[in-house]
């Protein structure tokens, strides 16, 4: 599959579905989107909050966050330019968000409303397909995740996620808080802190002021579970 970025006027498209489109959906789309970055921490939906647009990641990685009462949280699942928010919609899920949506790393998407995504999926069976492909990916990728979260220790779990943070951006150097990194994996900011560390003076990776720079990808592989690859297989 042709994964080749193209522009859509002045828009790099470079999000896998919307690529994957043939041309007459792809000029539906292109003619609806509106296209805009993301900050790091910025919240696209609040759980319960109403959902009007689906939303495709070009660059950068959004959260599925839950919070809980005692302040902990959890990522449940994550989303980059493989796929798109919104999945629940074509399901049967209603108009509200059922995660707290967060950008995690700092990038750009675009949007789409609800009235346009249902058209699209009536008139182009293309886009049907390509979303119910994509829901199997993500089914597939939660259930890995939980079964790597329930295994694997909190260093081999930091890994997997800079390494698909790192599949997703598409760059050796991304932002990233280790408090972010804390609380989508729902570890202690000092696990996160003690982990990079020591990847750091390894030499698999380098930290500064906020961004996290991959200096040997060889290295962070080795010391992943074999989730990652397996996770990974999905996206491909």
């Amino acid at each position: 599959m042709n994964h080749e970025p193209i522009f859509w006027g002045e828009t790099e498209i470079r999000n896998r579905l919307l690529l994957s489109l043939r041309p007459a959906a792809q000029d539906f789309m292109a003619s609806r989107i509106v296209t805009r970055p993301f900050g790091a921490g910025e919240v696209i939906y609040k759980d319960g909050g109403a959902f009007t647009h689906a939303v495709f990641p070009h660059a950068g990685v959004l959260s599925l966050m839950a919070y809980m009462g005692d302040g902990k949280s959890v990522e449940k699942a994550s989303i980059g330019l493989e796929g798109f928010l919104g999945f629940v919609m074509i399901m049967g899920g209603g108009d509200r968000a059922i995660s707290t949506s967060v950008g995690q790393v700092p990038g750009y998407a675009s949007w789409l409303s609800v009235a346009d995504l249902d058209e699209a999926l009536s008139e182009f069976i293309c886009v049907r397909e390509t979303m119910l492909r994509y829901g199997r990916l993500l089914i597939s990728q939660t259930m890995e995740s939980v079964a790597c979260n329930s295994l694997h220790s909190a260093e081999q779990r930091i890994v997997r996620w800079l390494l698909h943070a790192h599949d997703r951006v598409e760059s050796e150097r991304f932002a990233i808080t280790q408090q972010a990194i804390a609380e989508v994996l729902g570890l202690r900011r000092a696990t996160v802190s003690v982990t990079c560390s020591r990847l750091q003076e390894e030499g698999a990776l380098d930290y500064s002021r906020g961004i996290l720079t991959i200096a040997n990808r060889a290295l962070l592989e080795a010391r992943a579970c074999e989730c990652y690859q397996r996770i990974r297989r999905f996206a491909v």
